[in-house]
């Protein structure tokens, strides 16, 4: 005798989608009628003062190599207090930069 398989994908009803799911128009209602809040209260705006401080105080610009011709004794005196003379060359023009733009 031989065994009769039941078929069940032909069986099965197609339900009507769940309330709540993104199918139910009683949700994209509920989506639409949300408004977004534009404005930031203070303790929102001090926040993020303070995580731009934060940020700034880990910042470092990206560096370029250029070729740079300067006086004989003024790379003298930046070099004289030994290594990273460079990058106190890059403070010093750094300090007059933001003097500069400050005016």
């Amino acid at each position: 005798m031989a065994s009769r398989q039941r078929d069940t994908k032909k069986r099965r009803k197609t339900r009507p989608p769940k309330k709540g799911t993104e199918a139910s128009p009683s949700r994209a209602k509920r989506k639409a009628g949300r408004g977004i809040d534009l404005m930031a209260s203070a303790s929102d705006r001090k926040r993020s003062a303070q995580s731009v401080e934060r940020i700034l105080e880990y910042y470092r610009p990206l560096k370029k190599p250029i070729t740079l011709r300067l006086d004989a004794d003024v790379l003298a005196w930046f070099k004289k207090d030994g290594r990273r003379y460079q990058t106190r060359i890059n403070s010093a023009l750094r300090t007059v930069m933001e003097r500069e733009m400050k005016k």
